[in-house]
């Protein structure tokens, strides 16, 4: 029997809002082989449109004017044009508004050809510095790409929005790919440690890891969504609402998981306020036979105390959901103004 492990843990708030997802396995880099594309509306959230990428007068521009990376205060980095070397400064001009200024020599931080533009994994980079890859992620970020390899690694940006990119025609798009042959995504993620699993017959994991409202939560659900529809037993494709299946407990436990550890904080309004360790087993066919969780580092102080603007754990609001009137108006001030009782529940 082989284990599939998802892991979800929190950094420190300096971190941006990414998620982070590694994969024990790689595959190496090659050229995609065509796939089989499905919506139209799904895939401009997945594949790049090349047309619009290295143009030749990009190319030509980035050479003439010779464009780096200067700090900037309102954006992080901005493109800029090397005029001048004087001593250890050098004079550049912006390309927003074409002001000059003097920049430190080790502030300036080499740009990429525009051949570059979206690249799908950053690790390709030809110069791979702090501005380039902020410069790539925010330009798939602003076009509907939020999902971006970085050699190992998938890093996500938070859309805060529903992508139609989760459905099961897209499952279906990655299930038996390589992860090379098709565009980043938490599914491709997901079929690389399965495949992994069944070929190597080795234990593989994957941690989720990111400030609090990165996504963990949510990507570690679509993780868990793509495995229970790839091994899934015969009986449980055919019929996906039989009551019981197995798969579908898995999927189902979240809610309630969600609702004992889960809380609104100013950063989110469905935030994990505890850890959790997914255990998935598989058999030798790697159909799914059974799954634990494991929980920890509860932030237990939640139940009776919150900060300004933040709630207890969601269980209490469902609770009282479903009491009387007379109750929800006796109970529901002690619970936003932080103090909780629980002798009349």
């Amino acid at each position: 029997m082989e284990n599939l492990a998802l892991c979800t843990r929190t950094e420190s708030p300096s971190v941006p809002n990414f998620s982070w997802t590694f994969p024990l396995s790689f595959s190496a880099m090659a050229v995609r082989t065509p796939v089989q594309r499905g919506d139209a509306t799904a895939e401009r959230y997945l594949f790049v449109d090349r047309n619009h990428v290295g143009n030749p007068a990009s190319q030509a521009d980035w050479t003439a004017k010779r464009l780096v990376w200067v700090p900037s205060e309102r954006h992080g980095f901005e493109a800029a044009g090397l005029r001048e070397e004087r001593g250890d400064e050098m004079l550049v001009e912006l390309t927003e508004n074409g002001r000059q200024m003097l920049v430190a020599k080790d502030d300036i931080q080499k740009m990429n050809p525009p051949k570059f533009t979206k690249v799908e994994d950053m690790a390709e980079l030809t110069c791979l510095n702090e501005a380039s890859v902020l410069h790539n992620l925010k330009d798939r970020y602003y076009s509907g790409l939020i999902y971006t390899y970085s050699g190992l690694f998938c890093v996500v940006i938070n859309p805060y929005k529903n992508l139609p990119i989760y459905t099961e025609q897209i499952v279906e798009m990655y299930r038996g790919k390589k992860r090379h042959e098709m565009p980043p995504h938490i599914y491709a993620i997901s079929e690389t440690a399965y495949r992994s699993m069944l070929q190597d017959r080795e234990d593989q994991s994957i941690l989720c890891t990111g400030e609090s409202g990165a996504g963990k939560t949510e990507n570690t659900k679509k993780v868990i969504q793509y495995l229970a529809h790839v091994a899934s037993s015969h009986k449980a494709r055919k019929d996906h609402n039989v009551p019981g299946e197995l798969e579908h407990q898995l999927l189902q436990a979240n809610p309630i998981l969600e609702a004992f550890g889960n809380a609104k904080t100013v950063k989110n309004d469905n935030s994990s306020r505890f850890g959790k360790f997914i255990r998935i087993n598989f058999d030798v066919a790697g159909y799914i036979v059974g799954a634990n969780i494991e929980t920890y580092l509860l932030e237990k102080s939640r139940a009776i105390r919150q900060a300004k603007d933040e709630r207890t754990f969601h269980v209490f609001y469902q609770l009282l959901v479903g009491a009387g009137e007379h109750t929800r108006g006796e109970f529901v001030p002690f619970i936003f103004k932080g103090v909780l009782r629980l002798t009349k529940i």
